[in-house]
């Protein structure tokens, strides 16, 4: 069963939306992109498969979404919310991966290691603007310094997974999937077969940090 909680923080009152493991041995906590919130399908679909393998999903809702604000303020105010809301996703003691989609993606590469997260999980991270491959992010996530898995859509126009750089870092590549891994309906892929290949891929990497 699902709790959500209430956390305040400098940027305003965040949400977590808590999908509990009957026996968890982490906790992963997801944040929105700078187009949408929780009910992204990536992060459903983790929410929904994870806690059966005792990985405890934490959604995470920015302020600017919990007070009904169609865009997402900058960069340092999305990292001070989050910095803001991480004793409540560790207060339970578990490892805690650090994770989101797009621009959340993001502040997680930013902040994890400051945090003490455990890894970073980025989904369809943001490497560059859609046309603009000079403008690149590749700096952020070089940067987050902790074991890190990219999932990444073959067709995903910010940023292909044969554009990233090599780095320490895993990269799962979801075949015709765009930026929020939809496949086109002509693909040989299904849109239940790209979701189960994404929720596989991390269920077997948080398995394998140990």
């Amino acid at each position: 069963m699902t709790k959500t909680e209430t956390v305040p923080t400098e940027a305003g009152e965040a949400r977590i939306t808590w999908h509990p493991a009957p026996a968890p041995r982490r906790v992963l906590a997801l944040g929105h992109g700078a187009g949408g919130g929780v009910e992204a399908r990536d992060l459903a679909a983790l929410a929904a498969a994870l806690p059966a393998r005792g990985v405890t999903v934490a959604l995470v809702e920015q302020p600017w979404r919990v007070a009904g604000k169609k865009v997402a303020p900058a960069p340092k105010t999305l990292d001070t919310a989050w910095r803001g809301l991480w004793p409540a996703l560790t207060a339970s003691g578990l490892p805690v991966v650090a994770g989101g989609r797009s621009a959340g993606a993001r502040v997680a590469c930013r902040t994890a290691a400051g945090l003490g997260a455990a890894a970073v999980l980025a989904l369809g991270f943001p490497l560059h603007p859609p046309g603009r491959p000079e403008r690149s992010r590749a700096d952020e996530l070089l940067a987050a310094g902790l074991p890190t898995l990219v999932v990444q859509g073959g067709n995903d126009p910010f940023g292909r997974p044969d554009e990233f750089p090599e780095g320490p870092y895993g990269l799962v590549e979801i075949p015709y999937g765009d930026h929020g891994f939809a496949v086109p309906k002509r693909a040989p892929l299904g849109q239940d077969e790209a979701l189960a290949r994404l929720v596989g891929a991390v269920g077997d990497w948080l398995g394998d940090l140990g």
